[in-house]
């Protein structure tokens, strides 16, 4: 795995992986903004068979916000992504680090609501 995200790998079922990582991101106040089904886009664009793939657009409203307020082109770097993809014979979870993304951007206010969200992705992931 990466050190730019928090990942961790099921033995469940690609579906069952999906609606999981949705309902415990749910729990902790996040929604899905953008749920990209990368193997249906690359059959219909490409005609590319390719392994089951979701990227996912998680937010949180009052932190989202934050950020705004804090950073008018931080919207570049929202929502939260939160990948779930098939490898082997199991099914990945990852959730980019938003200390790492957030990082690129010299705005020392935004350090403290990134690490707040890295808490809760993490939570996240480890939940699954």
């Amino acid at each position: 795995m990466s050190n730019y995200s928090y990942s961790k790998q099921l033995n469940i079922s690609f579906d069952e992986a999906v609606d999981k990582t949705i309902a415990t991101l749910k729990e902790e106040g996040f929604g899905i903004l953008t749920d990209i089904d990368v193997k249906k886009t690359l059959k219909e664009k490409l005609d590319i068979d390719f392994k089951q793939y979701r990227i996912l657009g998680a937010c949180n409203p009052p932190r989202a916000l934050k950020a705004l307020q804090a950073e008018e082109e931080i919207g570049l770097l929202l929502p939260c992504n939160v990948i779930v993809y098939e490898k082997g014979d199991g099914v990945v979870v990852s959730a980019l680090k938003p200390s790492v993304a957030f990082s690129i951007i010299d705005n020392k206010n935004l350090e403290p609501l990134a690490q707040e969200v890295e808490e809760i992705m993490k939570k996240v992931i480890n939940n699954l």
